[in-house]
């Protein structure tokens, strides 16, 4: 049986933890979404000397967890001198794991796109830029869509590691919870709440952009 009065007590912990942990994500999923979407171009458009470190970029960012890239950050850039605070390394660890992600999503959606459409506008007399912003992307948004939602999604969870570094995140809440009160039961049943609140009305809102915009195409 769960304690409801106690469920009830906890709400407002839980609704401060889920505030930062929607702030977090919103600030790094928005800004991995902005660096992957250059790293893709990079790749994309095979732009020299960029390339390289882009590659590197990308196999070390996906072959690596988030805990581990966000201990190097926090931990280890603190014994190179760079002092940062325990948000601004939260935010540097969903920008790094999620800007390749990010990327390889924009990617696709790139490389979806024929080549006979582009020789085409460039026969036509129009400009990379013009070929990038009327052609090519409005395209590839539709095909990277899927996956973006879905990389949204998995960085939203991935946020729940920065408990590692004592922010207070929904995680973070029902550990102490559960240590303090030994309330096991109520505590994940809020923490599952906290998480379908988000992540349900997200699946929903890219599930029909990604129907909307086919219908436009």
């Amino acid at each position: 049986m769960f304690d409801w009065e106690f469920i009830l007590q906890s709400i407002p912990a839980f609704s401060k933890a889920l505030w930062l942990t929607l702030h977090l994500s919103f600030f790094g999923i928005a800004l991995a979404i902005i660096f992957g979407f250059f790293v893709a171009l990079v790749q994309y458009y095979k732009i020299k000397y960029l390339k390289t470190f882009v590659n590197i970029y990308v196999e070390i960012s996906r072959n690596t967890p988030m805990l581990i890239q966000l201990f190097f950050i926090y931990y280890g850039l603190s014994r190179l001198g760079l002092k940062l605070e325990a948000y601004t390394c939260a935010i540097c660890a969903v920008v790094f794991l999620g800007g390749s992600y990010m990327a390889e999503s924009f990617r696709s959606g790139f490389e979806a796109v024929s080549k006979i459409q582009i020789e085409s506008a460039k026969s036509l007399g129009l400009e990379n830029l013009q070929i990038l912003f009327f052609i090519t992307l409005p395209q590839a948004l539709v095909v990277s869509l899927p996956y973006i939602g879905a990389n949204v999604i998995f960085l939203l969870k991935e946020t729940s590691v920065v408990t590692a570094i004592a922010l207070p995140d929904v995680l973070y809440v029902t550990k102490d919870i559960i240590g303090t009160y030994s309330k096991t039961n109520e505590a994940f049943l809020l923490l599952i709440a906290c998480y379908l609140i988000v992540l349900l009305p997200i699946s929903i809102l890219f599930s029909g952009l990604e129907k909307y915009y086919k219908k436009r195409l």
